[in-house]
């Protein structure tokens, strides 16, 4: 059987957090098994769903990276579809025509519960014949089957049964024809091929309904598997309090794609104690059984962990796309060509210890910023006159120096001897030069990325300056 699996998003809002290791973990699923992982938009709910939603979901994918099989299927467009199913139920018994008005059904619900009996609505049309049916507006209820038990075979929560006698005849299409979400969300998955349901747990409820419209039209129930919610460091259900709840929210705070897919898999699912792991080690070690049945608790000191070391470990021109889709989404300017070149000489140096794009950024202020250097306060504290004084003699000498690490170290090592100290001494200055900055790469890595020409211009202009 080939691997079908799907992410279903409302787009009545950005693309949750929760919702983004859903479809992680179906694309993973999919893509580890030869499989297809297919797009559905839930926009039944016409009053809340927005096109500006749908395409925040879109962007938030696309900058997860999860790609997507086939078109976008758009599950209002299909409404035709969902009620021609709703009608095929009713012919083959499996469906009845209520004619009960919601007066009707809230009468019976207040009477049950005065009486302490189940206020779960059974319909007085169920098996009433055909023949009294009046002419009068109608909805289609499911005909839920009322002794036994339905039983879920769910690959993360495991066997889960439901009393027949707890579930109502629901509802699949509305008297103004319109059909339910319960029902669109079967034919469609249906329809698609999906064989594998991987979502949040609590949908498990729905799925009890849902297998009743799946057994009345024969066809073949998919596998299941409802994953625990995400929970915030203080153990309560994930919300605005805990800090960013929508995708695009991480990537504007400048965390790298690759971070956010280690640290999503990871939230929920485990492969021994692996931590750390590539896009490709997760797609073939990614499988249900590793998915824990208890909420995960989201931990953002983790996460940067995790994106620390997936920065180290990238590619430079895959780093440097994605640094300008952060300057982008965050709305700084764009970078220079000049810029986008001293950046990927800088890489090596820069992404060692950056756990976001911004701390990386943050070290690339040297390659970034352009002569005469303006030093912040910190660093203008090391271009005192006698600083400056050690600068302008150490310019000749640099002068004359191969442009290697080897040779500068010498180099400098030889000066720092000649002036009776230690290069430590010399390397304050030579930053509040090179960067205006206290905090940088090592003095060696910013001249080599910067090149003989400008490292002495700098050096220069810092020496001849009045600062300190």
């Amino acid at each position: 059987m080939s691997v079908v699996t799907r992410f279903a998003p409302s787009p009545t809002g950005f693309l949750h957090i929760g919702g983004a290791r859903t479809a992680l973990f179906n694309w993973l699923y999919a893509r580890g098994r030869g499989g297809r992982f297919l797009l559905r938009i839930e926009d039944t709910d016409r009053a809340r769903s927005t096109p500006e939603a749908t395409e925040a979901i879109l962007k938030g994918l696309d900058w997860l990276g999860l790609d997507h099989d086939g078109e976008v299927v758009s599950q209002y467009e299909r409404a035709d579809r969902h009620a021609e199913v709703a009608r095929e139920l009713l012919a083959k018994g499996a469906a009845y025509k209520c004619f009960s008005s919601q007066e009707e059904i809230s009468a019976f619900r207040e009477k049950a519960k005065e009486e302490g009996r189940s206020t779960l609505f059974q319909s007085p049309w169920r098996d009433a014949d055909p023949a009294t049916h009046p002419d009068a507006p109608y909805v289609i209820r499911l005909r839920t089957p009322m002794e036994g038990e339905t039983v879920i075979e769910d690959e993360v929560q495991g066997r889960v049964t439901i009393r027949n006698d707890q579930l109502d005849d629901m509802i699949l299409l509305r008297s103004d024809g319109s059909p339910v979400y319960m029902l669109a969300v079967v034919v469609d998955d249906h329809d698609m091929g999906v064989t594998h349901v991987i979502r949040g747990d609590d949908h498990l409820n729905n799925a009890a309904r849902q297998m009743g419209i799946y057994t009345a039209m024969g066809w073949d129930l998919p596998v299941y598997a409802h994953i625990p919610l995400i929970h915030g460091p203080d153990g309560k259900k994930l919300s605005k309090r805990h800090g960013a709840l929508g995708v695009d929210e991480y990537q504007k705070l400048g965390y790298p794609s690759a971070g956010m897919r280690n640290y999503l898999a990871r939230l929920g699912w485990s492969h021994g104690d692996d931590e750390f792991f590539t896009d490709a080690q997760a797609t073939e070690w990614f499988d249900l059984s590793g998915i824990g049945k208890s909420p995960a608790r989201f931990d953002f000191k983790k996460l940067e962990n995790l994106c620390g070391q997936q920065i180290a470990v990238a590619d430079d021109a895959a780093l440097l796309h994605e640094i300008e889709a952060y300057l982008a989404a965050s709305g700084q300017p764009a970078l220079s060509e000049g810029q986008k070149d001293g950046l990927l000489r800088g890489m090596y140096c820069l992404k060692d210890r950056a756990k976001t794009l911004p701390q990386l950024l943050e070290k690339a202020e040297f390659v970034l910023t352009s002569s005469p250097i303006e030093p912040d306060e910190k660093a203008a504290k090391a271009l005192d006159p006698v600083s400056r004084g050690i600068l302008a003699a150490l310019t000749p000498q640099l002068q004359n120096a191969s442009w290697s690490r080897e040779k500068l170290e010498e180099t400098m090592a030889e000066f720092a001897d000649a002036q009776g100290t230690k290069f430590g001494k010399l390397a304050g200055p030579l930053r509040a030069a090179l960067a205006g900055r206290s905090v940088t790469p090592s003095v060696f890595d910013m001249m080599l990325v910067l090149g003989k020409e400008e490292s002495l211009l700098r050096i220069r202009q810092a020496a001849s300056s009045e600062t300190g």
